[in-house]
C-alpha cells in the first residue's frame, strides 16, 4: 500500500528503515544477509567470505572482504515492511553512511562478544546519542562468547552509552559452547536451530537465580520511565507482561534505553528473536522526518548519489511523510523538478517501481540537482533545512597524474562524479604546485577511490605524496640591477631598473614600494617593473617561493624608442633574481597545529609519535566534550602529516583521530633543509 499523494499514511502501513552500523569485522553484512534469509526474502544465505553475498558486491568490496559503501535492501516479515541500511565500519568507509543513518527509524549497532574490543563501538554510540536515533545493540558471533563474557561486556559498554543498557538476554551454555538464551522480558528460554526459528524450552535450573536477577535489572531499568511500572516493583507484585513490552517499545522508541540482544548471524541463532524485537520496537518513519524537520507533507530525504550504474545518475533517499510517484514534483532548493522512475535496491540490483510507501528507500532518477543530505520537499511541504552532516578530518591526501596526457580531461569529470558520490572526499588543483591533490579519510579510502577511478572511468593515475608547500625569505638586504637590451633590426627592446630589498616580519608578505623621482621610468612602466620582481620570487635560489619581502624601486632608464612593458617586466624579473642571490636566502616550512584524541590511557603514546616526528607538544589533557578520552595538542611540521593517521590508529585500536590547521611558516635549516632543497633542485632538472 502506498501513501497518499497529499498526506501522510496511517503509519502502520509505512516501510521502518534500521541501519546497521559498528565496527569492521563485526558482521554487519553476514547480519543483514540473515535478516534476508530468516523472513523469507531469498533462499540461501550467501557468505561474505565466499563473495556469495548479496551485499558487498562491488569489486573493490569482494576484493577487501569488507563494507566500502552502503549496502541497502528491503524485506517483508509477518506483513511489516523493512529498509535495511548497512553502513561500513572501517574508519575510511563509514563515513559514507552517515547521511543515511541520519533519517533511519532504528539503528542496530553489531559488536562482538570479546570485552576487550568493546571501545571500538564508543565512536557510533556518540554519534547515534548526538544525532538521537534510537539503537539496540546486536551482540554477532555469541558462539565465541567467554563464560562471564557479556556480563563483562555490558559492564565495558555503559560508561560509553548516555541511555542504560537494557540487556534482553542471557545465554545458555552447554559446555563451552553457547546453545541459546533465555528472553528477560518474556521469561522464556529459547534452543538455538540453524536455518529455523529457535526452539523454546525450560529455563535451565542453574540459571534461574541469574535470571531472575537480570530481570529485575531490566525492570528497574524501565521503571525508572514509568511511575506504575515502579510502583509495582516497590510493591513486590509481578508486572503485566503487556506493560513489559509496552514500556520496552516506548522507551526504545524515545531513545531512553538501549536493549542488548545476543545472537549469531552465521548459525541463525536469535535471528528470528531480533526480526521479532524490529517488529515490535522499531519506531515508525513519523518521528525520523521530525528528527528530519519534515514537519508537514512529503519530503524526500537524499542520503547519497549513485553515479555509473546501468540507470546513470541517482539520488538514493528515504521517502518520508508521503508517498513517492514517478513524474511527482520535488523542489529542489528553489526548483521544481519532476521525479524520474523510482527504483527499489537490493545489494547491487535495482528493480523499478511505480510508487514508493512512506518510509520507503528509494533510488530516484533525474533529480539532477539533488545532493547528498537535501530534503526535497513536496509542493506545499513544510520542510526544514535539515543539518549537515560532521564528516570526519580528510587527513589522508595524494597528488595524481594521469599516466596518458589524454586522460586529463576525463580525470577531472570522473573526479567530480566521485565526489558527489563520496561528500567525504575532495580534490582540487593546487596553484603553487600544480598538482592535483584528493584528499581523503585515511589511506584506505583513498586507495579504493583509486581503484574506482580506473574500473569506473578508464582512468589510470600514478599517485604520490603531495609536496609540501616550502617557501624561502632572506635575512639580510641587498641591492641589485636589472638591464635588459636586444637590439635585433627594428625596434628593439629597452628596460633598467635598480632595486633594493629588505627581509620582513614573518606573514608580512610582500611590499613594493616606487621611489622613482625625476622621470628616470615612466610611470607606465612601473607596474611592468613590480610584475618582473614578482616573477623572480615564484622561484628563489633555493627553488621556492619567496615571502616576506619588501622591495624598493630606486633608478633606471629608458629609451624612448625601444623601451616597452615586456622590457621592463624582464628587468624587474632580472634585477630581483640577482638581488635574492645576494641576501642569504633560507628555507620556510609551514607548520599546523594538531589536535588528537585518543582514548585514555594512549595520550602519552599520541604524543611520542608527534614528537619523533618533530613535533612541539603543547599539552596533554582530557578530552573537552568525551569522557574517557584524551587530547594531545602539538605544533606539527606539515611534513609529518604523511602517514600520521595510520601510525596513530595503530596504538589506538583504530579510534584516534586527529585535525591539523595551518599554523604558521617557520625556519627549516641543517640536515633537512639539505634534504629538501636537494630534492627540489632534483625536480627543476
Amino acid at each position: 500500500m502506498v501513501g497518499t499523494q497529499n498526506g501522510a499514511s496511517d503509519g502502520r502501513t509505512a516501510t521502518r528503515a534500521v541501519a546497521l552500523v559498528g565496527p569492521a569485522g563485526t558482521g554487519k553484512t553476514s547480519l543483514a544477509e540473515a535478516l534476508l534469509f530468516a523472513s523469507g526474502t531469498i533462499n540461501r544465505q550467501g557468505s561474505v567470505e565466499a563473495g556469495s553475498s548479496i551485499g558487498d558486491a562491488s569489486p573493490e568490496a569482494r576484493a577487501r572482504g569488507g563494507s566500502t559503501e552502503v549496502n541497502l535492501y528491503h524485506f517483508d516479515y509477518l506483513g511489516d515492511r523493512f529498509a535495511l541500511i548497512d553502513v561500513p565500519g572501517g574508519p575510511g568507509f563509514a563515513a559514507d553512511g552517515l547521511a543515511a543513518l541520519q533519517s533511519a527509524d532504528m539503528a542496530l549497532v553489531v559488536i562482538d562478544p570479546a570485552s576487550e574490543r568493546a571501545s571500538l563501538a564508543e565512536p557510533m554510540l556518540r554519534q547515534l546519542d548526538e544525532l538521537g536515533v534510537p539503537h539496540a545493540v546486536f551482540v554477532n558471533k555469541i558462539e565465541h562468547a567467554r563464560a562471564g563474557g557479556v556480563r563483562n561486556l555490558i559492564a565495558e559498554l555503559q560508561p560509553m552509552s548516555r541511555e542504560p543498557l537494557a540487556l534482553r538476554q542471557i545465554p545458555i551454555r552447554e559446555g563451552e559452547s553457547v546453545t541459546g538464551y533465555v528472553d528477560l522480558a518474556l521469561e522464556r528460554a529459547y534452543r538455538y536451530r540453524p536455518g529455523k526459528e529457535s526452539e523454546r524450552v525450560e529455563i535451565p535450573g542453574e540459571l534461574l537465580e541469574r535470571e531472575r536477577e537480570e530481570r529485575t535489572h531490566l525492570l528497574e531499568t524501565l521503571a525508572d520511565f514509568d511511575d506504575n511500572l515502579l510502583e509495582a516493583l516497590l510493591m513486590d507484585e509481578q508486572p503485566d507482561q503487556a506493560i513489559v513490552m509496552t514500556d520496552l517499545a516506548v522507551d526504545v522508541a524515545e531513545n531512553k534505553v538501549v536493549p542488548v540482544v545476543l545472537g549469531s548471524a552465521l548459525s541463525d541463532g536469535g535471528v528470528h528473536r531480533l526480526l521479532k524485537l524490529l517488529r515490535h520496537e522499531a519506531p515508525y518513519p513519523a518521528a525520523a522526518a521530525r528528527r528530519l524537520g519534515v514537519q508537514q507533507g512529503g519530503a524526500l530525504h537524499v542520503f547519497k548519489i549513485a553515479n555509473g550504474g546501468a540507470m546513470g545518475r541517482l539520488a538514493l533517499g528515504r521517502v518520508l511523510g508521503s508517498g513517492l510517484g514517478e513524474g511527482d514534483e520535488l523542489i529542489v532548493g528553489a526548483a521544481p523538478e519532476r521525479t524520474g522512475s523510482l527504483f527499489f535496491v537490493q545489494g547491487d540490483k535495482t528493480a523499478k517501481q511505480q510508487a514508493a510507501r512512506e518510509g520507503d528507500v528509494v533510488a530516484v532518477a533525474k533529480v539532477d540537482a539533488a545532493r547528498s543530505g537535501m530534503i526535497l520537499g513536496r509542493k506545499g511541504a513544510a520542510v526544514a533545512e535539515a543539518g549537515l552532516v560532521a564528516y570526519p578530518p580528510r587527513n589522508a591526501a595524494i597528488a595524481i597524474t594521469t599516466r596518458d596526457r589524454k586522460d586529463d580531461v576525463k580525470l577531472s569529470t570522473a573526479l567530480h562524479r566521485l565526489c558527489e558520490e563520496d561528500p567525504a572526499l575532495e580534490w582540487h588543483q593546487d596553484d603553487a604546485s600544480h598538482e592535483t591533490v584528493l584528499r581523503g579519510i585515511n589511506d584506505d579510502h583513498l586507495g579504493v577511490v583509486i581503484g574506482r577511478l580506473q574500473r569506473r572511468y578508464g582512468v589510470a593515475v600514478d599517485t604520490r605524496p603531495p609536496r609540501i608547500a616550502y617557501r624561502e625569505s632572506i635575512r639580510k638586504p641587498a641591492g641589485a640591477r636589472g638591464r635588459h637590451k636586444k637590439q635585433s633590426g627594428g625596434h628593439g627592446q629597452y628596460g633598467d631598473c635598480v632595486i633594493e630589498i629588505r627581509p620582513l616580519g614573518r606573514g608580512e608578505g610582500f611590499v613594493f614600494e616606487d621611489k622613482i623621482t625625476g622621470g628616470a621610468i615612466p610611470r607606465q612602466y612601473i607596474p611592468a617593473v613590480e610584475a618582473g620582481i614578482k616573477d623572480a620570487m615564484e622561484r628563489g635560489p633555493l627553488g621556492f617561493p619567496v615571502v616576506d619581502v619588501a622591495v624598493t624601486l630606486l633608478d633606471g632608464s629608458f629609451h624612448s624608442v625601444d623601451s616597452s612593458e615586456l622590457a621592463f617586466r624582464i628587468a624587474g624579473r632580472m634585477a630581483m633574481a640577482e638581488a635574492l642571490e645576494k641576501a642569504a636566502a633560507y628555507l620556510l616550512e609551514p607548520v599546523v597545529k594538531v589536535a588528537v584524541d585518543t582514548p585514555a590511557g594512549t595520550g602519552s603514546k599520541a604524543g611520542s609519535v608527534l614528537s619523533a616526528r618533530r613535533g612541539q607538544i603543547l599539552g596533554l589533557s582530557p578530552h573537552p566534550d568525551w569522557a574517557r578520552w584524551e587530547r594531545v595538542e602539538a605544533l606539527l611540521p606539515e611534513s609529518g602529516l604523511h602517514g600520521l593517521d595510520a601510525e596513530l590508529r595503530s596504538l589506538s585500536q583504530g579510534l584516534a583521530s586527529f585535525t591539523a590547521t595551518f599554523d604558521h611558516l617557520a625556519e627549516l635549516g641543517g640536515k633537512h633543509a639539505d634534504e629538501v632543497v636537494k630534492a627540489r633542485a632534483g625536480e627543476i632538472r
